[in-house]
Order: C-alpha cells, then sequence, then structure tokens
C-alpha cells in the first residue's frame, strides 16, 4: 500500500511538470514547490532529523505553495499551472499534521495546508471566478474527508494510549496487590513466631529451634516474593505475567502446612473430586482465599488451636473453607491487624470470576466459638 502510495505521488509530480512545461511556462517554481512537499511527505522516518518536526513538515511546503500562488497573482504575470500532484502532496501533509501534530500546532498547521490548497485554482483561472469556485468546492469536499479521516484516527490513537495506560495501571496494581497479600502473610507468621519465640525463651529454651527456623523460612519466602515481584515490575515483555508470584491448589498443601506451629494445628481436607485441571484464574483465587483466612487468622485469632481448610467440588462448583476455633483473642501489635482490605480485594476477585464469598461466625451462629470463610467458584473447564 506504501508502495502504491509513493509512486502515484511522484506519477502525480511528473504529470504536473509536464503541464508546466506544455505552457510554455518556467517549470522551476512548480520543481520548487514539489521537491519541498514531497520531501516532507516521503521522507523516512527513521533517517529525519530532529529538526524535522511534524509542524515543521506540514507548514514549511503549504508556506511555499502559497507564496508561489501570491507570486502570480498580479494581473500582467502569465497564468500558472497546478496539478493533481501538488494537491496529493497537501492532502498528504494536512492528514500528518491532523493525526500526528501536537495540538494546537495541528489545528495551524491543518489551516496552512488547506488554504495552500483552496488557493491553487486561482493560479489558473484567476480571471474565470466560475471556475475558482467550483474547484474550490472540490477541495473542500477533499479537505474535509482528509481532516475526518485524520481525526478520526487521532482519536483511535487516544484512546488505545489510554487503553494501554490504564492496562498498565491495573497489571501494577494487581501486582502491588500480589506482593502484599505474599508479604502481608509470611511478616505476619513472623511476628506470631517471634512472639511465640520470647515466651519460651525462658519456659522452653531447649525447644526454640523449630519456631526460630519457621522464622527464617517465612523471612526468606517473603524475599523471594518481593524479589519475584521486583523483577515482574521490571520486566515489561509478555512473558512477564507468568512469573508474577501466585499460588495453585498445588500449593495450597504448602501453604497450610508451612502455617502449622506448636500452638495451632492445621489440617487439609481435599475431596479427591477436586481436579488439578481447574482453570488457573480459579486456582489463583482459592489459593488467595486460603492465604489471606489464614493470615487473618493469625491476625484476629491468634488463640485458635485447629485450623481446618477443606477443597470439595460439589456438582460444577468448586468450594473452599477455611474454618478456625479462635475467639479473637490476638497480642499482635495494633499496626499489625490490616486496614481491613484483605476481605474486600477476595470479595472482588471471587465475584470476578463468577463465584461467592461469604465470611462470618462458624456455623453461622453469633457467639460461636470460632470463624469460618467459604469461597464457592465456577469450576468450568
Amino acid at each position: 500500500m506504501r508502495g502504491f502510495g509513493v509512486g502515484f505521488l511522484l506519477a502525480a509530480s511528473v504529470y504536473d511538470l509536464l503541464v508546466a512545461h506544455g505552457l510554455h511556462t518556467t517549470v522551476w517554481p512548480t520543481v520548487t514547490v514539489l521537491l519541498v512537499g514531497l520531501a516532507a511527505v516521503l521522507w523516512p522516518a527513521g533517517h529525519r532529523p530532529l529538526w524535522l518536526t511534524p509542524t515543521l513538515r506540514t507548514a514549511a511546503p503549504a508556506v511555499v505553495s502559497a507564496l508561489y500562488t501570491a507570486a502570480v497573482l498580479p494581473a500582467d504575470r502569465a497564468e500558472a499551472p497546478f496539478g493533481p500532484g501538488e494537491v496529493a502532496v497537501l492532502l498528504s501533509l494536512l492528514f500528518v499534521a491532523v493525526r500526528h501534530c501536537p495540538w494546537p500546532w495541528a489545528l495551524v498547521c491543518g489551516v496552512l495546508d488547506a488554504v495552500a490548497l483552496l488557493l491553487l485554482p486561482v493560479r489558473h483561472y484567476r480571471s474565470l471566478q466560475g471556475e475558482v469556485l467550483a474547484f474550490a468546492l472540490i477541495g473542500l469536499v477533499l479537505v474535509g474527508l482528509t481532516a475526518g479521516l485524520a481525526a478520526y484516527l487521532r482519536s483511535l490513537d487516544y484512546r488505545r494510549t489510554v487503553a494501554v495506560s490504564e492496562t498498565r495501571r491495573a497489571e501494577r496494581v494487581a501486582i502491588a496487590a500480589d506482593l502484599h497479600d505474599f508479604v502481608a502473610h509470611h511478616v505476619t507468621g513472623i511476628l506470631v513466631q517471634t512472639q511465640m519465640a520470647r515466651m519460651m525463651a525462658d519456659r522452653q529454651p531447649q525447644d526454640l529451634d523449630p519456631v526460630l527456623a519457621g522464622i527464617e523460612r517465612a523471612a526468606t519466602e517473603a524475599l523471594a516474593s518481593m524479589r519475584r515481584t521486583v523483577g515482574v515490575l521490571r520486566d515489561t515483555g509478555p512473558e512477564s505475567a507468568d512469573r508474577r508470584p501466585v499460588g495453585d491448589l498445588a500449593a495450597v498443601t504448602d501453604l497450610v502446612d508451612g502455617f502449622a506451629s506448636p500452638a495451632q494445628r492445621t489440617v487439609l481436607h481435599r475431596d479427591p473430586a477436586v481436579s488439578d485441571d481447574l482453570p488457573h484464574e480459579v486456582q489463583a483465587a482459592a489459593f488467595r482465599v486460603v492465604q489471606e483466612a489464614l493470615t487473618n487468622v493469625r491476625r484476629h485469632a491468634g488463640d485458635a488451636t485447629e485450623v481446618a481448610v477443606r477443597l470439595a467440588c460439589p456438582g460444577d462448583r468448586l468450594e473452599v473453607t477455611v474454618t478456625d476455633d479462635g475467639r479473637g483473642g490476638t497480642q499482635l501489635p495494633e499496626a499489625a491487624h490490616g486496614g481491613g482490605f484483605g476481605l474486600v480485594g477476595l470479595t472482588e476477585r471471587v465475584t470476578a470470576l463468577g463465584g461467592e464469598l461469604r465470611a462470618g461466625p462458624r456455623g453461622g451462629v453469633e457467639g460461636e466459638a470460632g470463624w469460618q470463610v467459604t469461597a464457592v467458584f465456577p469450576a468450568g473447564k
């Protein structure tokens, strides 16, 4: 398509020169106008100097064309030709001006190109007002169509830019949420186990090693999560999404095992009907539900002695349930309790997949010891 356009411009320009030669007028003004215009249109983008901005490219040829028209207006001057080559060049520059020039230069350069185009008939038909008006009407139609198409494409470019910007922002927010979820889970575990180590230092110093090992493991995992997330933020390639710190149903086992402590027993009940072939986004959301629920147990139910995680697949649904027997006791500092956005974010994630999230007293009975979080997902493959 580009080759056809270049060929048309060159052929039309040659025709302009032949017309000028046939009228027995000097061809140098026509050559100058066409060379300036063709250079502005056809100069390869990769080889343009920095000073050759879209504004200069579209304004200079229009000014040269208008000056040539003004020079032949006096009555004692011979009529000068114009042809399809110069018309095509000015229309091309009008398109470039409206689509690529920064605002408000797009308007200024567009008007210059349009005026230069509409003045062309005056060179040859300045004594024939009817012909001038007819050509001017055709010129107005061409100007309107060209400017309209360029403005439409410019609006598409703007929408595309906004969409890309919003997509990047949403991706960064999602990555930040991933980082928060993972690191908050590990850091909360570090806090709890540190408190336990302090209590055991006086009473059971011989049993400190497993607790300290748990602290070391949680800190290592938190650092690994931060490294992965920062790596994704630095890498804008399409493969970066595969390295986001997300989990799946297989990782739930390690998550539950890593949560256990001398003071809290954790149990995982997985229905054999639960398949590892569920959609990845469903598995990742299920993992997050378990992670956030366990983190909340540490934050708000430090007195819980048993935490049960259940994965079931009734019908065509995946059901994830996390239950504890705590009564709300915790010794964590106030700053470690969180801002209450975890369940809000989980609800948005679950409902986006067509699921449902419920959180409340265990068994649905107020005053009953324990808390239960239940998420239900469509499990269609």
